[in-house]
């Protein structure tokens, strides 16, 4: 989450691939890659020519050489074939599942839309007719040209319907955090702790965990090193001692952590149709 600096001090700013909750946590919701969504697609087209081929040639084939049809009608039922296959099918499948396909969970994606929520039948309708000329009749030409100038690979569907595939494996909750030192505890409760870069985000944590059996020569100075870094990152600073400053950030840092990988998932098991506390099945709504 980027900083900027204002009359209070800094402030954490939303970027693209977050969605900001009604809790003001910053849930992030990370798009899969070209790579992985040409997986899912490649997947996806080879099951529905799959399909295709063999009702048409077994299924259709059967009823012609038993006399149920007359070859004048093999073109028709062809080409209503073709457009069950490649159009009705997929978006069947997107609107039923919200957004999940074989392709899709092969590849660890979910159709959403832009603001993280579960796409309905519109979206499901406009990407499956659009698909037909970007992926199907263009073998893939033209999804995989969109998908390339766009931040988050989405192909011409997705842009027309307001959609992404968003990555819908979520990793793991990290350990509770030793918590809140108790001269930090008022603090705690109006700080505004940015995010921190990865690197200097693992040194802190890496010297909450074990200051206690550092020499106390290199704690001090380590201890003041990174509060030093890790100042223009909190809003108010509070005038305590550098190592206590640093365990302060750690365990907000993680508990917030926490409550937004909690709030990610209880969101997935919603798109789902789950009931985030139980999992059993939630009802459809209409």
């Amino acid at each position: 989450m980027p900083v900027t600096t204002g009359p209070r001090g800094p402030r954490a700013l939303v970027s693209e691939d977050e969605v900001l909750t009604g809790e003001a946590v910053a849930l992030d919701l990370q798009p899969i890659g070209l790579g992985m969504r040409v997986l899912g697609g490649f997947i996806d087209a080879v099951l529905a020519w799959a399909l295709y081929l063999a009702v048409l040639l077994w299924g259709v084939t059967s009823l012609i050489d038993a006399g149920i049809l007359g070859q004048e009608t093999f073109q028709i039922v062809a080409i209503v074939l073709l457009v069950v296959c490649f159009a009705v099918l997929p978006i069947t499948v997107e609107t039923l599942t919200r957004g999940r396909s074989l392709g899709k969970l092969a590849a660890g994606g979910r159709i959403v839309r832009t603001d993280g929520g579960a796409i309905g039948f519109r979206h499901a309708f406009i990407r499956g007719l659009v698909g037909v000329l970007e992926v199907y009749m263009s073998f893939g030409g033209i999804a995989l040209l969109v998908g390339v100038f766009t931040p988050r690979a989405q192909r011409l569907g997705d842009l027309v319907a307001g959609t992404y595939s968003e990555r819908a494996r979520r990793p793991a909750l990290p350990p509770p955090a030793p918590g809140v030192p108790e001269p930090l505890a008022a603090w705690a409760e109006i700080a505004d702790v940015a995010r921190l870069p990865d690197r200097l985000d693992a040194q802190v944590t890496r010297f909450a965990a074990g200051a206690s059996r550092m020499d106390p020569n290199s704690r001090a100075r380590i201890a003041a090193e990174l509060a030093g870094d890790v100042r223009p990152f909190v809003s108010p600073v509070p005038n305590v001692a550098p190592e206590l400053l640093l365990e302060g950030v750690a365990a907000v840092r993680r508990e917030r952590d926490r409550a937004a990988l909690r709030t990610e998932r209880e969101r997935a098991a919603v798109l789902g149709g789950e009931d985030p506390m139980t999992g059993a099945p939630l009802a459809r709504q209409r």
